[in-house]
């Protein structure tokens, strides 16, 4: 009986010049992207109008890339709380601690708070921590000590303010600046909510350039 020989095949051959294959999916997003249009949701309607669809359908991505991005909801809304926060404080920085009269400080600073207040594609959207933050703040402690830390951060910067324009002699020495730093504070609170109500800028400039007057003296 005749066994019949095993045909031997050839060894597949590799393509050394193939670049290997990457592993895993790349991100289809940018993370600093998707908070923005995230951050833009939450100011326009807040945090319970706010629908994981409606975040999925801004940013692009689906509930697992979501949570995997940002955590929940919850954690997608103090962190575009906090990115809220750090522009806010990046757009008025230099003039918090650039040396000039207090009049002008101001008027630029409440400038800045009105163009932040008024911007939005759907109206003028006020500002996170007054409109939004401070109804979340009522049952999550979180929040509420970021709100807290918001305005007191506001009102003591403010007051070192006053505090310098005092020692310069643009105050008189009886000026509080603690107390001046609390009634800078409440205006720009007033004008997020005034301007989120439909009140034209002119109106609001009327607003500040009276508290200003009260503040610094009619000059």
């Amino acid at each position: 009986m005749v066994q019949k020989k095993k045909q031997l095949t050839e060894p597949a051959k590799v393509d050394a010049s193939a670049s290997p294959k990457r592993r895993g999916r790349p991100r289809a997003y940018e993370p600093d992207v998707a908070l923005g249009k995230a951050l833009d949701l939450f100011r326009k309607g807040g945090f319970a109008a706010t629908s994981l669809d409606d975040l999925s359908s801004a940013t692009g991505m689906n509930r697992p890339s979501l949570y995997g991005a940002f955590g929940d909801k919850r954690e997608l809304y103090i962190k575009s709380y906090q990115r809220y926060r750090d522009d806010a404080r990046a757009a008025t920085a230099e003039i918090f601690r650039a040396e000039m009269p207090i009049r002008k400080r101001l008027a630029r600073i409440y400038a800045i708070a009105l163009d932040i207040y008024l911007s939005g594609d759907a109206g003028p959207r006020g500002c996170f921590t007054v409109m939004t933050a401070t109804s979340e703040a009522i049952a999550d402690p979180d929040i509420r000590a970021m709100v807290l830390d918001a305005l007191v951060g506001l009102d003591r910067a403010f007051a070192i303010c006053f505090q310098r324009a005092k020692e310069s002699g643009e105050l008189p020495p009886s000026a509080d600046p603690a107390v001046l730093g609390q009634l800078a504070s409440a205006t720009v609170h007033t004008i997020a909510i005034r301007s989120r109500a439909g009140v034209s800028r002119m109106e609001l400039e009327l607003i500040v350039n009276g508290a200003i007057d009260v503040m610094v003296g009619d000059k």
